[in-house]
């Protein structure tokens, strides 16, 4: 940051302790705040850069900077006695609503924003002695309240619960628990199967579930760190990774000293930051790919070693807090953030669709791997197609369980969506005149350029009217009269738009993948995901975002009139659930996608052209 660019009155913009009009400024309180523990500091020309645990910041201004930094570390870096009195000396030295105040409060507003401060009285012994004896200065460095969490391990105790206690895993964790300042004891006792270690602690305070608890499993390979949760929480995590692991072990020489301990320290330091109060591991970097709100587990490997937070829709929730409904999905950017939680290699629970080798123009083409051999998937882009992918395996996949006809969309407006334009039918169709004339939509203009002139199939169109804002389009070769796509929309130009677009992923699918077992067109059902999308001030109706977000705003219109015609005859969606007696992996889908916030809807069957294995019509 500059510091000369920064208005008089940032300080009041910025994140960190603020103050009432008339209360003291962080100038005169500048005597409660010391640099946290383990911070460095590297003078520049121009400035200085300063480094804490996971952040940092570079203040730059101007010669004059270094010159104010050094009159700020003089009393951040003093001890209790001298920073009253050099705080207060600075206060003097710069008057408010002067250029050097207002500096001063920009430069001190970033050091809270970037978590550099603490509170000298959160660094004070405890009366009883405990932060001084179990915290050292690496609570100082990362906590909010040093003092109070190390109260909070000081009045912890923990138990290593394992059935080997001379086990590297058992060794290992007590070890990492005591030298983070949690007093530990190895328990035998048989944890789990296979060897698994269970990490538990008591004292804490951690009413809202009992004993915190983590539980840490090795295989040969391989291994894995559950979230923190109950104990009974712990366990099934655990059962449930250690069977979709089974698969990935590496058969090999036995175990090196690397791995166990990378797996026991991360579980040991899971359990202490559960225990102090702090936040949880997983989410010190900032990692973009993990999910806000779903739980994380940490997977290690031995070739090479590494350890990797990923997002875990577990199959079995215990804990109210796991059980707790998540929100529903309402944008296309978290409907794709989360598909990577159903897709990840190593936990997840449905293959994880992937362009490989095919190619992305006129259409995006994915393909992913499904029981039965594999399915692709086209849209106008990459991200559509792959939603579309998910969608429609994980319908197969929870097909099996025979109950029903399962709708899977990201959210329950997407689901309804998907699920009525298979219901339509073509009672009372009055046919629609419609030819590629110039001021028809962009998109079903081009979509029909794209299937006539750049592949070269010769096709027809035949628009119908199904109803009031329902309409129908089918796109047939005009020689031999096969179907090649149909669309179910609330305009015309909408419906001859998708139907065309079905068509052409058909026709590349057709040359990418001849005798594909599993073909999925798009629908407009994905529109509502857009709805609210920001788009550049030159993006109009012929740019995919842009459309799609016009198509939104019919969407209700559309629901609710296929709405009125589905329900007389009962085929109304409504929510899907396996049975009891379902197979486990159903179960743990159906799960997995309640947990990244998709919805689940129940159809029946719909006319004979709308039951292929299609996102949107065929």
């Amino acid at each position: 940051m500059t510091v000369e660019q920064a208005p008089p009155d940032a300080a009041a913009t910025r994140p960190g302790p603020r103050a009432a009009p008339d209360a003291p400024d962080a100038v005169q309180t500048l005597a409660r705040w010391t640099l946290r523990p383990g911070v460095a500091v590297t003078e520049l020309p121009d400035g200085v850069h300063l480094r804490g645990w996971i952040t940092g910041v570079t203040l730059e201004g101007g010669p004059g900077l270094r010159v104010l930094w050094s009159r700020l570390a003089e009393t951040l870096t003093a001890g209790s006695a001298l920073a009253a009195d050099r705080s207060a000396r600075l206060a003097r030295s710069a008057p408010a609503g002067s250029p050097v105040r207002a500096a001063l409060l920009t430069v001190i507003s970033r050091l809270h924003e970037h978590h550099l401060l603490v509170e000298r009285a959160d660094l004070a012994e405890q009366p009883d002695g405990t932060a001084g004896k179990t915290s050292g200065p690496w609570l100082g460095a990362v906590a909010d309240r040093p003092a109070t969490a190390a109260a909070a391990l000081g009045r912890s105790r923990a138990r290593v619960i394992a059935a080997d206690p001379e086990g590297p895993l058992a060794r290992s964790a007590a070890r990492a628990l005591e030298g983070a300042g949690l007093r530990a004891e190895v328990v035998a006792g048989a944890a789990s199967a296979d060897g698994r270690v269970l990490l538990t602690a008591t004292g804490g305070g951690q009413q809202d579930r009992g004993e915190p608890a983590v539980a840490v499993g090795l295989r040969s390979g391989i291994g894995f760190v559950t979230p923190v949760g109950s104990v009974a929480q712990a366990r099934a995590d655990a059962d449930a990774l250690a069977g979709r692991l089974r698969g990935r072990e590496a058969p090999g020489p036995p175990e090196q000293a690397g791995l166990p301990a990378l797996l026991a320290s991360s579980a040991a330091h899971r359990l202490v930051c559960a225990v102090a109060g702090l936040g949880d591991p997983s989410a010190e970097a900032d990692d973009a790919r993990l999910v806000p709100g779903v739980p994380t587990v940490l997977v290690a490997e031995r070739e090479p070693l590494r350890g990797e937070y990923r997002n875990w829709a577990g199959p079995v929730l215990v804990d109210a807090d796991r059980a707790r409904p998540a929100p529903a999905v309402r944008t296309l950017t978290e409907a794709v953030a989360r598909i990577p939680v159903l897709t990840d290699r190593l936990v997840g629970v449905l293959d994880a669709p992937d362009p490989g080798t095919l190619p992305q123009l006129p259409v995006a083409l994915v393909r992913c791997e499904v029981a039965d051999g594999v399915l692709l998937a086209g849209s106008a882009r990459a991200d559509l197609a792959r939603l579309e992918a998910v969608c429609r395996a994980a319908e197969l996949r929870l097909g099996e369980a025979g109950v029903g006809r399962p709708v899977v969309g990201a959210g329950p407006e997407h689901a309804r969506g998907r699920a009525l334009r298979r219901t339509a039918v073509g009672r009372d169709a009055v046919p629609v005149s419609w030819s590629p004339r110039p001021g028809r939509c962009p998109q079903a203009l081009h979509w029909w350029s794209v299937l006539v002139r750049r592949l070269g199939v010769d096709a027809d169109v035949a628009v119908a009217r199904l109803g009031a804002s329902v309409f129908r389009a089918r796109v047939r070769e005009r020689t031999a009269g096969h179907l090649l796509g149909t669309a179910v929309e609330a305009s015309a130009d909408d419906a001859v738009a998708y139907a065309a677009l079905s068509a052409a992923v058909g026709v590349r699918a057709a040359v990418e993948l001849p005798g594909v077992r599993h073909l999925v067109t798009p629908g407009g059902a994905s529109a509502v995901l857009a709805r609210g999308a920001d788009t550049a001030p030159w993006e109009d109706a012929g740019w995919t975002t842009a459309w799609l977000a016009a198509s939104a705003e019919r969407e209700p219109e559309l629901q609710q009139a296929l709405t009125a015609r589905a329900a007389p005859a009962g085929h109304a969606p409504r929510p899907w659930e396996p049975s009891a007696d379902a197979p486990a992996d159903v179960h743990a889908l159906w799960s997995a996608l309640q947990q990244c916030g998709f919805s689940v809807l129940s159809a029946p069957l719909g006319p004979a052209e709308h039951r292929g294995d299609t996102g949107g019509l065929r």
